[in-house]
Formats: structure tokens, C-alpha cells, sequence
């Protein structure tokens, strides 16, 4: 029976659906300051006081992800550019999904007494590793999937639909399985499956609940998504694979538009990429927020994320992916403004009386705004990736869009690390985020709004 092509979009569509816990669980609600709290009370135990604890906590999540993007970066366009001159996509993406279960998985294993703290970090960035090299795989399925005009839309709904993956998926969890500090969930029962909250089973069953979403949701992907027939099956020599790619990489400089849209992606998707994985954290050493008050945070932020994403969508698809991304990046600069200058005593300097909500409130509307902002960012980069895409090598543009946004994916985190380290202040070590959206804002300048499709030429 022949697949239709809205089947196909509806199937390509899944695997943000499938894969959005990952990082709305993962990396930001739930596992993120799970693993933030357990590393601070370890990093106290070794005679470390409270913010030099909470400092060396936030560091070392900061150098997992500096690590991991580093060899995303590095391997995303070879791997592109091999699938390309094969013309398979679908066993790479397979490949992954395999890793990507086993990881997330194995999460299980973090125990409150940190026995095992660093193996975790590193199999949770084995997991982020395989969700991101699947996506540049399922990113270059994006241009046969409708024109130029049509992809925004489609990009914008693909992960609008995500993130509904994600409130629901975190709604599931903190109603049925992650616990306060009090041992009960959101719903006020014990974890599900006689889970032993002094255990913090409930909070660790997000890593095998990420692990069968992904593998439950991912079926229609795989039932509806093909490698297109006119794709070759060959495995090409490495050599040619090499040569092509780095002909590719060097007319990229040629290209005046798609060079500042790389380079420009490449600082304000490291930024936001920042604020999706320090967030949860900074709420829980600043804040002092709990699993409930964090879980709130990812509800109202996945929420906002969806709706503005699918929004974003229609207005790519009216105006082009270019003004989309500016406000998305004025929105960001603006909220990590205010992150910098607040904490649970003062507001840009001016204090505040023991136990006010005022933090509490505007952090809320921070979480809205990065859920909102970050998700529009995201599916109008990825449009606006297409308009400067070879029409016959996707999945090496999308690597090189990979490269541009993982190779200085040690930046933020790093800056951040440094400044916190430096300062002993987690809020000041936030700083150098804004710095490098409005990098990113400046470059966008030198955009063409509709691409450089028509200029492209493999042997420039």
C-alpha cells in the first residue's frame, strides 16, 4: 500500500512527539536538576560550602554538554554527507533510536547517594548524543516534504507537535511518579508501581519512561518515513565522501547569506541551547525550587512552546523564517537580562522582603517566554536551513548546520562555567548568554530572507 504524503508529514512529525521528553524531562525538568541536587549534596560532602557546591554541581553539567556537542559537531557532517552519497537516511536514524533507548534506560541508575554520579552524566550525554545525530538525519527529510513556502508550516507544526509531547509526558510524570520531597506525587499518592520515594525511584523512573515513550511513539516514523526511491543504495568510498564534503565546506564561505545564517545559528542556538539545559538547574540553586515548582515551570514553558511554535509556523509561512527569528532572539536577550539581575533576595539590586513570590512569578513568565521563544527560534532556523540547502545533499546541509551549532556548543556552557566558577555566583555565570544572542542578532543582518538556494554550487 502507498504511503500518501500527509502520512508521510504526519510521520515525520512524530519523532519530535517522540523524542521531546528527552529534553523537556531530561535535560531541564526533571533529570536535569535531579542530577544538580544530587551532585550539590555530593560536592558538600567533600567539605565544599553551600554556593562553592552548588557552583562545582552546575560546572561539571556544563562539561558534559560542552563535551557532547563537541562530538556532535564533529561527526554530524561526515555522517551527513556519507548518508547523502548513499542516499540512507532511515538505518543511521534506526542506529540511533537503538542508543538513544539503552541510554536514557540506564538514567534509572542514578541513586541519591551518588554512588555512580559520573557514570550517569556520561550516559546521559551518550543519550543526547544519539537524540541530536537522529535529528540531523530527520532534519534533512524536511525540503521533500513540501516547497520552500510550505516547510516553515510544516516545521513549525512538526515541533509544535513536539512539545505537546512534552506537556504531556511531564504531566504523566509528576502526576504519577516524580515525588516531592514530602515522597508524594503532584496527585498527593506514592509513586506508581510501589516505586520507594526515600529511594527517589519515582523521580528515576523518568529515564526508562523517556525510553518507552521514545520507542512506543517512534513506530509510526517508522511506518510511514522511507528513504525516497530514487536514492541510491551503494556505500560510497570514504575518500569521496571526504572530498565532496570538504568542497561543500568550502564554498560555504562564498555564500555570504548562508556563511552569517551558520555562524549567526550557530551563537544564539548555543545561547538558547544554554537556557534549555541550565534553567531547571539555576531554579533549583537559586531558587531553591522542588520537584513540584519545577514541574510546574516545564508545564507552563512546553505549553507556551507549543502554541508559539505552531504560530511561528503560520508566520514563517507568511513572512519568511527571517523576522520570526529576530523577535524570537530579542524575546531570549530580554529574559536572560532578567535571570542575570534576580535571585531569591533582590531584583537588579533593589532587595526584597524574606519569602516574596516576586522571583517565583517572573521566573514563571521566564520559562513561558524561553518555552516560546526557544521553540518558534528553533523551527524557524531549521526553515530557514532549507532555503540554503543543495537541493540533492540535505542531510550534509543539515550536518554543516549541526557542525555550526555543536562546534561552539562548549562556548555557553563553558562561559558560563567560567563565569560561575570566577564569580562564585551562579546568576552572574549567566551573563555571557545575552552577550551571544545579540552576536547572533547582529550577524542576521546579512540574511537573505529567501535563502541562497539559486547560487549553490557543490564545486564553488
Amino acid at each position: 500500500m502507498a504511503i500518501t504524503q500527509k502520512k508521510r508529514i504526519w510521520g515525520w512529525m512524530t519523532f519530535d512527539w517522540a523524542t521531546q521528553p528527552f529534553y523537556t524531562l531530561g535535560l531541564t525538568f526533571i533529570f536535569g536538576p535531579y542530577f544538580a541536587a544530587i551532585a550539590a549534596q555530593y560536592y558538600l560532602g567533600t567539605g565544599l560550602d553551600e554556593a562553592a557546591a552548588d557552583a562545582q554541581a552546575q560546572s561539571i553539567w556544563g562539561i558534559g554538554q560542552s563535551i557532547a556537542g563537541l562530538l556532535i559537531a564533529f561527526s554530524a557532517p561526515v555522517l551527513g554527507a556519507f548518508a547523502d552519497t548513499s542516499g540512507r537516511k532511515m538505518p543511521w536514524i534506526a542506529f540511533f533510536s537503538v542508543i538513544y533507548v539503552v541510554a536514557a534506560a540506564m538514567l534509572w541508575g542514578l541513586t541519591p547517594d551518588a554512588a555512580n554520579l559520573f557514570l550517569m552524566l556520561f550516559i546521559f550525554y551518550v543519550g543526547f548524543f544519539a537524540a541530536e545525530s537522529a535529528l540531523n538525519f530527520v532534519n534533512a527529510i524536511l525540503p521533500s516534504l513540501g516547497t520552500d513556502d510550505e516547510v516553515g508550516r510544516i516545521s513549525g507544526s512538526g515541533a509544535a507537535f513536539g512539545y505537546w509531547g512534552g506537556v504531556v509526558s511531564l504531566f504523566i510524570m509528576l502526576l504519577l511518579f516524580a515525588e516531592d520531597e514530602t515522597g508524594v506525587t503532584f496527585l498527593g499518592i506514592a509513586p506508581l508501581f510501589g516505586l520507594d520515594p526515600e529511594m527517589r525511584e519515582g523521580t528515576r523512573f523518568v529515564g526508562p519512561f523517556i525510553a518507552i515513550w521514545f520507542a512506543l511513539f517512534m513506530i509510526p516514523f517508522f511506518l510511514w518515513v522511507r528513504d525516497t526511491p530514487t536514492e541510491k543504495d551503494a556505500t560510497p568510498a570514504m575518500g569521496k565522501v571526504l572530498s565532496d564534503l570538504w568542497a561543500t565546506m568550502k564554498s560555504v564561505y562564498k555564500r555570504k547569506s548562508l556563511f552569517n545564517f551558520l555562524v549567526g545559528s550557530m551563537v544564539y542556538r548555543d545561547a538558547l541551547n544554554a537556557l534549555y539545559a541550565f534553567g531547571g538547574v539555576y531554579a533549583a540553586l537559586v531558587l531553591d525550587w522542588q520537584t513540584m515548582q519545577l514541574g510546574v515551570f516545564g508545564i507552563i514553558a512546553a505549553i507556551a512552546a507549543a502554541v508559539t511554535t505552531w504560530i511561528g509556523g503560520i508566520c514563517d509561512q507568511r513572512y519568511g523564517p527571517k523576522p520570526v527569528i529576530r523577535v524570537c532572539v530579542w524575546v531570549l536577550i530580554i529574559v536572560s537580562t532578567i535571570i542575570v539581575g534576580m535571585s531569591r533576595e533582590s531584583f537588579f539590586g533593589v532587595p526584597l522582603a524574606a519569602g516574596s513570590g516576586l522571583p517565583d512569578m517572573v521566573f514563571y513568565v521566564c520559562g513561558a517566554a524561553i518555552g516560546g521563544a526557544g521553540g518558534a527560534l528553533y523551527a524557524a532556523s531549521r526553515s530557514m536551513m532549507v532555503r540554503h540547502a543543495h537541493p540533492q545533499r540535505p542531510t550534509e546541509a543539515f550536518g554543516l548546520f549541526a557542525l555550526t551549532g555543536k562546534a561552539t556548543a562548549f562556548l555557553a556552557p563553558a562561559l558560563i562555567t567560567l563565569f560561575t566558577l570566577v564569580s562564585g555566583n551562579t546568576q552572574i555565570g549567566f551573563v555571557p548568554v545575552v552577550f551571544l544572542f545579540l552576536i547572533g542578532l547582529i550577524l542576521l543582518r546579512w540574511v537573505n530572507k529567501d535563502g541562497d538556494r539559486a547560487e549553490w554550487s557543490v564545486s564553488a
